[in-house]
């Protein structure tokens, strides 16, 4: 058997300098097209190029790219060959990523593995490899990949093009929310971008590279780019970084009034033993320890044809992407936006060409995907972890937290550890670390509090753990690994001490302690328990925004009086594989029976747009927030939609106040389907009549209303929906956040409509969007008639003080002059009036 050597696989011939193709497609059709000329590939090789770009990135990162067939399609192979299309001036391959050299791979055995090592170490030499990309000498480049001599450059760093100098204001130094920021915004400036402190530089397009420089407060930065319009592009990069600093200092200072212990530190009577750490999260907490073993998973090392191993990690990042965006969207409706940004600064990690290339890099060295993976956030890890910043150590967590939901994806047998085996009494939950995600879904009828061996009190997971209202200490050494699963023990986040084995004396004095504790938060939790009664007498309902049971309890001590939105695509999102009707039915029990007597409104599945689900294998889509979502997706899926009613009906017929609401609909022709699927289910199962509602997502609702409310019992605002479509802004836009405005004036008017629309048939009309969450824009959806407002549970007791301190008269007489405003910006200026 020959053997194909380097420069069989590479030759001149197959290298095309100073190509410009215009689009993605024309430069694989180019790059193919030498592959044919040679006889590499039979001509319906290109096709099935084209195919595998549709389901999979082959862009590495620093302007390297290297598109291949499918597998399926070998037989389109006649011998192992590689062509190389060099594009000076760079194509887009996808957004954010500019391709400057184009390596088409075309091989049926592993002779191009050699090459394609050689190319990840050349992606480590940005000097050489810059060089290469405007080389007028097709044999330098072929050298360059063939021979073996590629290294990281080692030569003083130096600046691009156009400079500036930048000093740090951020007082938690550059850490992974800011830095997230910058990420997105280098991703679309245009051009190149370099941030250096010193010697050492990074991509800012790369946020491992940029949390690698360790940078702090004060720390002079070089800010430089190149290419065109390059200053311009440098000036608003530095805008926009200057543009998080109030947001930076307004953390920084929230954080350090969360962080500082509160007097009254309890001291038990007697002397038990105690594990010292440092205060995260203040109270006071009894519970058998449960210890939460390291995890120790051997990772199998079983290599794979580097086309399957790519499209494993891509399909893998692709599912841990959907599920971080849903955590995100998860923890920002129910504990707030801050907490939101941890999980959307994870996200960018998922696209940190750095890590995925450096994943590769030990994929074609001949190991496998999840090992190459793990050993790519490994070493990543350890480098922020040594970098000797506590806060840059705590986003090696994060780092490996992101790693580990890929991981989970791509060996999903292996045990890594999880919270799910959690015994039935209260515990204190002992770690050497916890992960955000962990953090964030923590079964609060469980856990009663935290005891972690690493991180800070800035770390996410006690930031987390303050908001969750969960006792907690971290950065208490290995001496808690020692302990025992099962021991009683008494945690004081105040102190920052967990106490092992209390006497009875000590349990008594810890109970009265916690006692006294709980009657001032009472005294607090009356006022946020109060009806929102206006000064007339007018009564808003207020409800909570919530996924899962166990978040009802925060809920109601928020202040909520029942749920306004259960929204059910969670069950799905964070799941591998979907729910049946038995799983729904036991989630619906639950949270019927957390809630007690209490109204619970359930949306029905609302997948698309924002919210994809990889397990459902639904077809890409050019723009899906206009495509197959919502009420559309139900309404062709009656496997989606037919066990989720027969679990609601099944729920229902326990007693409870339930009632169903449908996502995105626009025509009576979709409500009166979805009525008579809901009334031939409740029939089969003699289920009693509950009310069913829609929501008011799209202009086209919100202007039929009054022809819609003929057929339901109730509407649902979703004003964050309802904005997006109104001014046609994506709200996930950073660019166009600040004009994505709720309190636009045709957003306004379109409520207005729908709440007249409304009362033509006697049906109340609730608000369960972002805007309900705050006390102005509630303020003006009761002026404007809304009935209902259900929120993030802690936006609770502000919107409640907010109504009750006014009158619906002074309410109304608002609503009308922001219908009469020009924009947005006027609305807002009529909240300083009011004041």
């Amino acid at each position: 058997m020959s053997v194909t050597t380097p420069q069989d696989l590479l030759t001149d011939a197959r290298i095309r300098l100073g190509a410009r193709p215009e689009t993605k497609e024309d430069a694989i059709r180019e790059a193919c097209q030498l592959l044919i000329a040679s006889g590499c590939v039979a001509p319906e090789f290109t096709a099935s190029v084209l195919e595998r770009e549709k389901v999979a990135n082959t862009f590495l990162g620093h302007g390297v790219s290297i598109p291949h067939s499918l597998g399926k399609d070998r037989d389109l192979i006649l011998r192992d060959g590689i062509a190389v299309l060099q594009v000076p001036q760079g194509v887009e391959w996808n957004p954010g990523q500019t391709a400057r050299l184009i390596v088409a791979i075309a091989a049926k055995s592993d002779s191009h593995i050699a090459i394609l090592r050689r190319l990840t170490r050349l992606m480590q030499d940005d000097t050489r490899l810059s060089a290469l990309f405007s080389t007028l000498n097709p044999s330098e480049l072929a050298s360059a990949l063939r021979d073996d001599t590629a290294s990281a450059a080692t030569s003083p760093a130096v600046d691009l093009a156009q400079t500036l100098d930048w000093v740090l204001p951020y007082p938690a130094g550059l850490h992974a929310r800011p830095a997230s920021v910058w990420v997105e915004a280098a991703r679309k400036s245009g051009v190149r971008l370099q941030v250096r402190h010193g010697n050492d530089t990074a991509d800012p397009r790369n946020l491992v590279a940029l949390l690698s420089l360790g940078l702090r407060q004060g720390d002079l930065l070089h800010l430089s780019a190149d290419g065109e319009h390059a200053r311009d592009a440098l000036d608003r990069f530095r805008q926009l970084l200057d543009s998080l600093t109030l947001q930076e200092r307004a953390d920084a200072q929230r954080a350090a009034v969360q962080t500082v212990p509160t007097a009254g530190a309890w001291v038990p009577p007697g002397q038990p033993v105690a594990v010292p750490g440092i205060p995260a999260s203040p109270g006071l907490a009894i519970g058998v320890l449960h210890v939460l073993a390291k995890s120790h998973a051997e990772i199998p090392d079983l290599p794979v044809p580097l086309d399957q191993g790519a499209d494993q990690l891509n399909n893998a990042l692709i599912a841990t992407d959907q599920q971080l965006a849903a955590l995100a969207d998860d923890t920002a409706r129910r504990l707030g936006e801050a907490e939101a940004r941890i999980f959307k600064a994870q996200r960018e990690l998922l696209k940190d060409s750095d890590l995925i290339t450096l994943a590769c890099q030990i994929m074609v060295e001949g190991h496998g995907v999840g090992w190459s993976w793990n050993s790519a956030i490994d070493r990543m890890a350890c480098k922020l972890a040594a970098l000797g910043n506590p806060v840059l150590a705590g986003r090696a967590t994060d780092l490996r937290d992101v790693g580990r939901r890929v991981l989970m994806l791509l060996e999903p047998t292996l045990q890594l550890g999880s919270l799910q085996d959690l015994p039935d009494a209260p515990c204190i939950l002992v770690s050497d670390d916890l992960s955000p995600s962990d953090t964030a879904a923590i079964d609060m009828t469980r856990v009663v509090g935290l005891a972690i061996a690493q991180g800070g009190p800035t770390s996410h997971t006690a930031i987390l753990a303050r908001t969750l209202g969960l006792p907690a200490m971290v950065g208490a050494g290995p001496a808690l690994q020692a302990l025992r699963s099962g021991t009683q023990g008494v945690i004081d986040g105040v102190g920052g001490k967990l106490y092992l084995d209390p006497s009875e004396a000590d349990l008594a004095s810890a109970r009265s302690w916690m006692t006294s504790e709980a009657a001032r938060r009472d005294a607090q939790k009356a006022e946020r328990s109060q009806a929102a009664r206006l000064l007339d007498g007018h009564v808003v309902a207020i409800g909570a925004n919530v996924n899962l049971p166990s978040q009802v309890p925060m809920a109601i001590d928020e202040g909520a009086e029942g749920v306004g939105l259960m929204r059910t695509e969670f069950l799905f999102l964070e799941r591998g594989e979907t729910p049946d009707e038995a799983a729904q039915f036991a989630i619906y029990r639950d949270m019927i029976k957390a809630l007690g007597n209490r109204p619970l409104i359930v949306r029905a599945l609302d997948i698309g747009g924002d919210k994809q689900v990889a397990h459902l294998h639904l077809p890409q889509e050019a723009n899906p927030f206009l495509g197959v979502r919502g009420a559309r997706l139900l309404l062709r899926r009656a496997d989606l939609l037919e066990p989720q009613l027969r679990a609601l009906y099944r729920a229902a017929k326990l007693g409870a106040d339930l009632s169903i609401m449908f996502p995105m609909i626009t025509s009576v022709d979709e409500v009166l389907t979805l009525r008579a699927v809901c009334e031939r289910i409740r029939a089969e199962l003699d289920a009693p009549q509950v009310p069913l509602g829609i929501m008011i997502e799209v202009p086209a609702a919100a202007l039929q209303a009054d022809v819609l409310a003929a057929h339901v019992d109730f509407f649902s605002i979703g004003t964050n929906d309802l904005t997006q479509y109104t001014l046609a802004m994506d709200r996930q836009n950073p660019e166009l956040a600040p004009q994505t405005d709720s309190l636009h004036p045709a957003v306004l008017r379109l409520i207005r409509a729908t709440v007249e629309g409304a009362a033509r048939h006697g049906r109340w009309v609730g608000v369960c969007g972002g805007m309900a969450g705050d006390p102005f824009g509630a303020a003006l959806l009761t002026g404007l008639g809304v009935n209902e407002l259900s929120m993030t549970p802690r936006d609770i007791p502000a919107v409640k003080a907010r109504l009750r301190a006014s009158a619906l008269t002074e309410l109304q007489q608002l609503a009308t002059h922001a219908l009469a405003a020009e924009s947005a910006q006027a609305v807002r200026a009529l909240n300083g009036e009011a004041a």
